[in-house]
């Protein structure tokens, strides 16, 4: 019909193939120019874009969404994750005191020594605080005021009797911190035999780097800072090794040890040591002369006071200052060392004990050679703790 519509693009195809060749090119091109800019009008505030691609002579129009249906996006892998001192730390880190390993592999882990000297992160020193234990530590509140604002500077771990069932509430720098242990006997060489467990549950934080042995009938004789600087700065291990002659020295000696230990290097000492990490890992890897004493030091013999000292005399003693840190009181005579109870407990006491003597530390005098003391019973507590801040400023 002669009225109806017309298409708008059909009467434009019929005008330009009309007209001349050069209108028909202007037209054309006036006629993709108009319909190019409408479509920017019209979609230009709704974040549609587009792209006029020749090819041929032919002209192709593509949206920005269809592009990104056409050619797949581009992947990045994540960034490695920031291998800060935080994280190092953490895979170095000890794992749970109270685990199933047993002996023979705990032992083999914890002598485990980096062929790579130094540290991937930048490490403070740990001191780590060993108690061997019948029960709880009973003078727990004494060492809670002497550990305090020292966080990261000590470890605990604690070797009691299996059968004891006890344990230290939240927040005591004691709760968790017991080991797996096993059955002690005073004098027994299993009483060795646990001072390895300890130690080699210790050595398991690559942090720590001195180890001190303690009862639970131990005091601290002076604030942590002294003492921290004390054992750190030491260019010495303290382990007590004389030769004494007689039946409680040379005495103790079966010949049976011979001849990977003769009479001339057997050492007598106190029990109660502090060792640096280095020689720890010595001693808990000892397969010489430590299987002597299992087979041949028994009853009378007392192996605690016997196996460091000798072992340290003859393999280390160069780097050895030949005295404990430990004081006790051996002058009432007998098995045992003189225990102090409450009214033993004085300002002039303590004093004594902390300053009371003179030895060498790094080649030069001193008036401080103890750190520690016992044997303090339960009752004298509450007097340790009045003086404690007074006279061994556990506030500084």
């Amino acid at each position: 019909m002669k009225n109806q519509i017309q298409n708008p693009f059909s009467v434009a195809g019929k005008l330009i193939n009309t007209q001349s060749p050069l209108l028909n090119l202007l037209s054309y091109l006036f006629f993709v120019l108009g319909l190019t800019f409408g479509i920017i009008l019209c979609f230009h505030y709704k974040s549609f874009s587009f792209y006029l691609q020749v090819t041929n002579g032919k002209f192709s129009i593509f949206t920005s969404q269809s592009l990104q249906e056409q050619s797949p996006p581009l992947k990045f892998s994540s960034p490695p994750p920031n291998m800060n001192n935080t994280s190092k730390r953490e895979s170095l880190k000890s794992p749970t005191l109270m685990h199933e390993m047993s002996d023979e592999e705990l032992i083999w882990r914890a002598s485990m020594v980096p062929e790579i000297q130094e540290f991937p992160f930048k490490r403070v020193p740990k001191v780590a605080f060993m108690f061997l234990t019948k029960g709880p530590v009973i003078l727990a509140p004494l060492w809670e005021k002497f550990f305090k604002g020292h966080e990261g500077l000590y470890s605990i771990y604690v070797h009691s009797d299996p059968s004891f069932n006890g344990s230290e509430p939240e927040g005591s720098v004691f709760h968790g911190r017991r080991i797996p242990s096993k059955v002690v006997q005073w004098g027994h060489v299993n009483m060795i035999e646990a001072e390895r467990r300890l130690l080699a549950n210790a050595l398991l934080d690559f942090s720590n780097q001195h180890f001190v042995l303690l009862s639970e009938s131990c005091i601290p004789l002076h604030n942590f800072s002294t003492i921290y600087s004390y054992i750190t700065n030491s260019a010495h291990n303290f382990v007590e090794a004389y030769d004494l002659r007689g039946p409680v020295g040379r005495g103790r000696y079966s010949h049976r040890m011979s001849p990977t230990i003769k009479l001339d290097q057997w050492r007598k000492g106190s029990q109660w040591f502090e060792i640096d990490r280095k020689l720890a890992i010595e001693v808990i890897s000892d397969k010489t002369y430590f299987p002597v004493f299992q087979n041949y030091c028994n009853g009378s013999c007392y192996a605690d006071e016997h196996y460091l000292p000798t072992f340290v005399n003859v393999k280390f003693g160069e780097r050895n200052s030949n005295r404990t840190l430990t004081w006790v009181d051996w002058s009432r005579g007998g098995p045992h060392p003189a225990k102090f109870i409450r009214t033993d407990i004085t300002s002039e006491f303590l004093e004594k004990l902390r300053s009371g003597r003179s030895c060498e530390y790094n080649g030069k005098k001193t008036n401080v050679c103890f750190l520690f003391a016992r044997k303090f019973t339960y009752n004298a507590l509450d007097r340790l703790l009045r003086f404690a801040p007074q006279v061994m400023q556990f506030n500084k």
